[in-house]
């Protein structure tokens, strides 16, 4: 036996210093590894739509239905289907209904809790005991252990069930019972979550979707754009900390910044205010998504706020390109080609008329410095961004869970693209110096974002800020993909052709199979069975456009979650289950309140259709973690043999120290 595996047994030996440890622990893998593989659920681009995001949580994207119509099948109505659904996604918000209407509510809860146990059941069968062990809440965990366990040897079993339920009727514990049930049925229904990016923007409560992660039980997290830009705003870099500003004020979103964040908008509004007292600044309007509705005197403001601090970050961006050239992105410097004493602007050799010619902050001698007033706004803001707990919790959650890319389970998943150029071969990206293209320039531009945050040099620590606002916006990244990103014409050019933003040529060689089986290559994947996963590209559902491309090998689940997509897409986001028995996709409907789901039995499961099914169910030993666990399997049957052939002595449990 070779030395270092020798020395790697001696460790493995003080957590199973015997042979019958070791055996012991050799079945319980080897029992695992014959069970049916949990549920991962994928979702992506939910852009701060916290209620839609939640029920979504809820149902697993219908796996909860599923599992209803799985227990009772034509024994029970659609309508009381329904109603255990919603039991299941609102249990307090819906016995609160229900006690309206119900004239004998102890009844009604011992159907219902019976009914949830029967549930409970089936979605806990494909786990061991020990799992769904450490998911029972603890004041309920005896009891639902007793009741979603089969008990051979209890002669009338119906008559033991029956007693437990009464007393927990009886006890008035009943509601705090079913909600927990309820919670336990939603945490097992699904077994790991997959987020692929973009929980920021838009949308009002990215950071009630952040509190929520914090709590989920497992999960991964993709970084999209629009999650990069929240990162580094949150280290401190001042462009991404204007574009984040400029992006919850032209989705009137300020107040998740205030109240989700904290964090003081009053140095812009007062130096708004002052700057732009007479200016009426028009052009710079905001989406009002939401049912709250402004005053002239608030939405004048908000435009004012609007125009100061898209001026201070089209500086910021323009510093951040003349302060690194490798960027590549010097026709982004568009101050500097303002005809300000005419009002126009000249673009690829064409001269268009500015819709706003009112710049009092801009030196056209030097028009991306910016003047004292904006530079202790930003200082201001650059202190509250790092100085605020909560932003930082959930981006150490984001660094946490979160990843440029992932390959879990023979899926590939990442938000936007991987670079190409037109004849299908890996771009090269320069990042500080030196090129990167495919797989590794995803883990340069992972390892810039990381340094970031923890790195001691603060030359390099300087370099990951500011790459995260490359990261945001830049042709070649693959959280963007696009060849710019058109704020400005936007904003000041009436003109539709200036606003347009190619996209990378990845989305259109990506319809190709041997692209596909290219970029799943680069990435270490193999075989049968295997996709890329992504987001970030809404699917137009209206158009004819299907989410599953390439002869089923690409799957993009963005499909509007994002209010502002919806008409354009028409529907309310795509999600994807990947369970025992395949790939299922989700179509959803826009969601219109948890109210409306409580009191309707509304879902927003609209159409549910297989993507990919197998013809042999997926065992825990077909997946990543099955294959961890036969590594294991075998370096215990090696620790075995070593005990037997005397190359190490086994230790008697009660002589073995925990230092």
């Amino acid at each position: 036996m070779e030395k270092n595996h020798l020395h790697y047994l001696e460790q493995l030996s003080e957590q199973y210093p015997t042979i019958s440890k070791a055996s012991a622990e050799i079945i319980n893998l080897q029992a695992i590894l014959n069970l049916p593989k949990g549920t991962e659920h994928f979702l992506s681009d939910i852009h701060g739509e916290y209620e839609a995001f939640s029920h979504v949580l809820k149902n697993g994207s219908g796996a909860v239905r599923k599992k209803i119509d799985d227990v009772f099948g034509r024994s029970l109505s659609e309508a009381d289907k329904a109603v255990l659904a919603t039991i299941i996604y609102y249990p307090r918000e819906k016995i609160e209904l229900v006690k309206k209407t119900e004239e004998d509510m102890d009844s009604w809860y011992k159907v219902t809790l019976y009914r949830l146990i029967e549930v409970c059941k089936t979605v806990s069968s494909k786990y061991t005991r020990s799992k769904v062990r450490k998911m029972l809440p603890p004041d309920f965990a005896y009891i639902i252990e007793e009741l979603i366990t089969e008990k051979p040897e209890v002669l009338n079993k119906e008559a033991y069930y029956d007693a437990i339920v009464d007393t927990i009727v009886n006890l008035g514990q009943t509601e705090e019972f079913i909600l927990e049930l309820a919670n336990l049925i939603q945490h097992l229904a699904v077994d790991h979550l997959h987020i692929i990016g973009d929980i920021y923007d838009r949308g009002p409560g990215a950071h009630l979707i952040m509190d929520r992660l914090m709590k989920y039980h497992s999960l991964d997290i993709q970084w999209g754009n629009h999650d990069i830009i929240w990162m580094g705003a949150a280290v401190g870099q001042l462009a991404c900390i204007a574009t984040v500003i400029r992006n919850s004020i032209r989705y009137d979103n300020l107040d998740m910044i205030e109240e989700g964040y904290g964090i003081n908008m009053l140095p812009l509004a007062t130096f708004a205010m002052s700057t732009y007292a007479d200016d009426p600044c028009d052009i710079f309007v905001f989406k009002q998504l939401g049912d709250a509705t402004r005053t002239v005197s608030e939405s004048s403001l908000i435009r004012k706020m609007h125009k100061a601090i898209s001026i201070i970050r089209f500086k910021l961006e323009g510093q951040l390109i003349k302060k690194w050239p490798e960027y590549g992105m010097q026709d982004r410097l568009l101050l500097e080609k303002i005809d300000y004493e005419h009002g126009t602007i000249e673009l690829d050799g064409e001269v268009y008329p500015l819709r706003d010619c009112n710049f009092p902050t801009v030196d056209p001698e030097n028009p991306y410095q910016l003047t004292e007033e904006e530079l202790a706004v930003m200082m201001r803001f650059r202190s509250s961004f790092l100085h605020c707990d909560k932003l930082q919790k959930h981006m150490r959650l984001m660094l946490k869970k979160g990843n440029m890319y992932k390959v879990y389970n023979g899926n590939l998943l990442y938000h936007g693209s991987v670079p190409l150029n037109e004849d299908g071969t890996f771009r090269k990206v320069n990042i500080y110096g030196t090129e990167y293209w495919g797989r590794e320039l995803f883990d340069v531009l992972e390892s810039y974002v990381r340094k970031a945050f923890f790195s001691t040099d603060m030359k390099e620590k300087e370099k990951g800020a500011d790459l995260m606002w490359y990261i945001w916006t830049a042709p070649y990244s693959p959280l963007y993909g696009r060849k710019k990103m058109a704020t400005f014409e936007r904003y000041y050019i009436d003109c539709p052709d200036t606003w347009v933003e190619p996209k990378n040529c990845y989305y259109e060689l990506i319809n190709q199979p041997q692209i596909a089986e290219m970029i799943l290559h680069e990435f270490g994947l193999y075989g049968k069975n295997i996709h890329i996963i992504n987001g970030h590209v809404p699917v137009h559902r209206l158009k004819g456009e299907s989410p599953v491309k390439c002869d089923g090998k690409v799957i993009i689940i963005d499909g509007g979650f994002s209010r502002t997509y919806r008409k354009r897409t028409g529907i309310a986001g795509y999600t994807l289950i990947f369970n025992s028995y395949g790939l299922t996709l989700t179509a959803h409907d826009p969601f219109e309140s948890a109210e409306t789901a409580v009191k309707d039995g509304v879902d927003i499961v609209s159409r549910r259709e297989a993507v990919e099914l197998v013809d042999r169910r997926i065992l825990v030993g077909d997946t990543d973690v099955g294959k961890r666990m036969k590594e294991r399997i075998r370096d215990l049957r090696d620790l075995i043999s070593a005990y037997q052939e005397g190359a190490l002595p086994e230790l008697e449990s009660s002589n073995y120290i925990v230092y």
